[in-house]
């Protein structure tokens, strides 16, 4: 359709549509940071924290929609080739792309205004999602071109939401690095099965690569192998956290483990909720699974079980002593 021939209604229609405010279900990534920040400040939680955290979810939304807007003008030359996101509003050429980058540049700046009133170290935090969703879609980066590095770059955003959630409540603790990049690898692991589910529904590896141009350095075969390794690498600094901070949370390892198996099971399906995130909660094995392993993290991080430091007292001593 010619941008010539839309409807004000459909034009105000597609405007909203490329913010995807859909795809706010997302922001449950910043929960962890919130929950795992009480859980170490020990303080109350106060009315300040409220404030800050409705405060904090508005800026966080009005800044992923911005990156939303831009992935959605720059990519629409590359979903008028896929099966299903051709139908997108900008694929269809429904969106007037200099009014959209004004949409892009005003939604992060009320973004930033709003993460100003709580804490520079939020604003901070913002800023790089922001700066992120630059570097993934805008060329000469445009790092979603490239692969392996396409899922590193916009798995990023789990630690940068993960902080964004611990800056709502805890400006002044500085957030356990092993926790922050356990959050990034277990975001690369779904993201590299987001991979595989949409190469593997292509069917077609040079239909694949006109569209993604990551995926003509991919296969099935290397994207199953790079989602061992992000999961692997994943639960090795969630050990490293749980030794280091909170040893009751070794008790939810089977939990975690069980989705991820879910998860990746899922991943084969046809027109997998895998390719689509904010689609997810249609699987309600998974949701049960989600909601267990939340309600089971979240009691462990508030209890204490001296006989878990027992029984995992080191029985040799350590190298060197």
């Amino acid at each position: 359709m010619s941008e010539d021939h839309v409807s004000l209604l459909d034009r105000i229609s597609a405007h909203l549509a490329i913010a995807r405010l859909d795809h706010s279900i997302k922001n449950v990534f910043v929960l962890p940071g919130i929950v795992v920040a009480l859980s170490m400040s020990g303080g109350p939680f106060t009315a300040e924290m409220a404030r800050n955290i409705l405060l904090g979810f508005l800026a966080t939304t009005l800044i992923a929609c911005s990156n939303y807007v831009i992935n959605e003008v720059l990519d629409a030359p590359f979903d008028r080739l896929h099966p299903v996101k051709r139908f997108r509003p900008a694929a269809r050429g429904n969106v007037n792309v200099p009014l959209a980058y004004v949409q892009w540049v005003a939604m992060m700046l009320m973004g930033i205004a709003i993460s100003w009133q709580i804490s520079i170290q939020f604003t901070i935090a913002a800023a790089a999602l922001w700066i992120m969703g630059c570097i993934y879609n805008i060329r000469p980066f445009r790092t979603k071109d490239v692969a392996y590095l396409d899922v590193v770059t916009e798995s990023i955003n789990n630690p940068l939401r993960m902080l964004l959630g611990w800056y709502m409540v805890a400006p002044s603790l500085i957030p356990p690095a092993s926790l922050l990049c356990c959050y990034w690898m277990l975001g690369c692991y779904f993201m590299a099965l987001k991979r595989f589910s949409e190469f593997r529904e292509i069917g077609n590896a040079g239909t694949a690569g006109a569209y993604r141009n990551s995926f003509k350095k991919y296969t099935e075969r290397s994207l199953l192998e790079s989602v061992t390794f992000y999961a692997s690498f994943a639960m090795l600094l969630f050990g490293a956290f749980i030794a280091r901070y909170r040893l009751e949370l070794i008790l939810s390892f089977p939990f975690v483990a069980l989705m991820m198996t879910t998860y990746f099971d899922l991943a084969f399906e046809p027109n997998s909720s895998v390719q689509n995130p904010e689609k997810l909660y249609r699987e309600p094995v998974l949701m049960v699974e989600l909601i267990l392993t939340s309600a089971v993290i979240t009691y462990l991080l508030f209890i204490h079980i001296p006989l878990l430091a027992r029984l995992f007292t080191p029985s040799v001593p350590p190298a060197g002593h």
